[in-house]
């Protein structure tokens, strides 16, 4: 009786070792679904980010405003009718 006992257990042990471990097994699904998160979060913040250039690009193409905004804060052009003021703050005094 004693050998009946230890021969189904060993089973029981062999009918476990895929489940838990095998290549289907629960610690390779929760590894897959946590790098299936982390991807989906990526494509998120990717979309998110085409979906911004796709906009600046179609205001550049259909639009004088985009072209002109860009002229003026990242080079620094003025209109001809224009006057430049540049307020410069006096720095804080060092105590």
């Amino acid at each position: 009786m004693r050998w009946i006992t230890v021969v189904i257990a060993a089973l029981l042990v062999l009918i476990q070792y895929p489940l838990w471990l095998g290549d289907g097994g629960w610690f390779k699904v929760w590894e897959r679904e946590k790098k299936l998160a982390a991807q989906q979060t990526t494509n998120e913040e990717l979309r998110a980010r085409n979906a911004a250039m796709e906009g600046e690009v179609r205001d550049l193409r259909n639009g004088t405003a985009a072209i002109e905004e860009r002229a003026r804060y990242e080079l620094g052009m003025i209109k001809n009718d224009e006057i430049f003021v540049q307020v410069v703050e006096k720095p804080a005094r060092e105590r």
